[in-house]
């Protein structure tokens, strides 16, 4: 499973439109997705504070377009290693790979943690 952090009015509008563009697609030609150890670093690098948000759980076998694991842009967030690689989707995410969207909030400190996510395809 990948995952990518989601606003609360994005995720509607891609249930409309039948695909998820983030617009990083538009920026930067891709989606940013983490894996399970990366997802709560980057969301208190990025989003922190933010209760505006939720989490994409992503099947990678079912996603339509490229995905491609690869180094972070900058410097990585606390908690990642600079080996760490990155799955990024080179495309419009088909909704059928999406297993399910969950809360994403922070606590009251402004730090995010995992939600409980589908321990399956």
């Amino acid at each position: 499973m990948i995952f990518h952090i989601v606003s609360r009015e994005a995720w509607p509008a891609a249930l409309q439109r039948g695909e998820y563009r983030a617009p990083s697609l538009d920026r930067e030609g891709f989606i940013h997705c983490s894996t399970m150890k990366q997802v709560i670093p980057i969301a208190n690098a990025f989003y922190r504070g933010q209760n505006d948000l939720m989490l994409m759980v992503i099947d990678e076998t079912r996603i339509v377009p490229e995905v491609r694991w690869e180094a972070p842009a900058g410097p990585p967030a606390d908690g990642v290693s600079v080996s760490d690689l990155f799955p990024h989707v080179y495309g419009a995410l088909n909704l059928d790979a999406v297993l399910q969207v969950v809360d994403f909030t922070a606590d009251e400190a402004g730090t995010f943690s995992l939600p409980p996510i589908p321990t399956e395809n």
